[in-house]
């Protein structure tokens, strides 16, 4: 954190959208301004935006609301931990399982090390999404955990409408679309032993105000601010977001999925189309059915009903 204080300092100063000289950040941080300039280039470097102009100083692209660690605790009633530059918001909490209370947060402003499903990078720039995590201690155990990543994205979208924000839908297993392109990840990572309760860190990835010239993503992607007409208020975004997965989780232990299984379907992305579902060298070609209580997910094929639990859906002819 504290290598990292310069530039946050910086980035604070500049989140007002406004030209900032170089004298004039030099002067506030106690450091000279081929300093400033070598600490700008390293912010960059994490995927902010920012141009100078000689005579005016710096500035970003755009304004940028910064995540204020104070607003997040006071309106959850989890600990929330914000760090602003980390490796991965996930693999912090898989590293303190053992000292972590159940709904414990971590979030971030810019990962460098994030990752998605499968292993796959997440590209992660500074302060333009939104990087969260949260520990789950599970009583039911690793068996119970089957189909969490649903209950996480029935929570998130919801989450969602209740700020307003409509459109939103799930891609079985772990995504949010809008416009049949993905908006946010999840990645639900578990430890644990046969018999005891499983520890479970759910990870989220959210696509909020991205650059459309981000490099690194390889597949069709949207951002909120496409869904909604005004700014998002990433603080307020993120509290609802914690509060409802709490919320989703301790109604996930009394019900299991049966308390999600109609949820899900009404958000399903591809319910009622053609779609295909790839799992290795092997595919199925069917209408989209929605989940059952197993959170399976269900094609009607040439054969009948049938139930997948593994595998990548995409729409036919994508």
């Amino acid at each position: 954190m504290k290598e990292h204080a310069v530039k946050l300092a910086i980035l604070d100063t500049l989140a007002d959208g406004y030209f900032h000289s170089g004298e004039e950040l030099g002067e506030q941080l106690n450091i000279s301004r081929a300093a400033v300039s070598k600490h700008v280039k390293g912010i960059q470097e994490w995927g902010v935006d920012i141009f100078s102009v000689p005579g005016k100083g710096y500035k970003l692209a755009g304004s940028m609301q910064l995540l204020n660690q104070q607003r997040l605790q006071s309106e959850v009633s989890v600990p929330v931990e914000l760090i602003p530059v980390i490796g991965s918001t996930n693999q912090h909490l898989m590293d303190r399982i053992g000292l972590l209370q159940s709904g414990s947060v971590c979030i971030a402003e810019y990962q460098s090390q994030g990752r998605g499903r499968r292993g796959r990078e997440w590209v992660s720039p500074f302060g333009c999404n939104l990087y969260l995590s949260m520990y789950w201690r599970l009583e039911a155990g690793m068996a119970g955990a089957m189909g969490l990543s649903l209950v996480v994205g029935v929570a998130i979208v919801e989450a969602l409408e209740k700020l307003g924000i409509e459109g939103i839908k799930l891609k079985w297993p772990n995504d949010l679309y809008y416009r049949d392109k993905k908006l946010a990840g999840i990645l639900v990572e578990m430890s644990g032993q046969a018999g005891a309760a499983a520890h479970l860190v759910i990870g989220m990835g959210m696509n909020l105000k991205m650059a459309t010239n981000t490099q690194g993503i390889t597949q069709p992607w949207s951002c909120l601010a496409d869904a909604v007409e005004h700014d998002i208020d990433r603080n307020q975004l993120a509290i609802t977001l914690i509060n409802s997965l709490k919320t989703a989780l301790s109604e996930y232990e009394i019900t299991g999925m049966q308390g999600f299984v109609e949820r899900w379907n009404r958000l399903d992305n591809y319910l009622g189309r053609e779609i295909r579902l790839i799992m290795g060298e092997r595919e199925v070609i069917g209408i989209s059915s929605g989940i059952n209580e197993q959170g399976a997910v269900l094609i009607n094929t040439d054969n009948g009903l049938e139930t997948y639990i593994g595998g990548e859906i995409s729409l036919r002819g994508i």
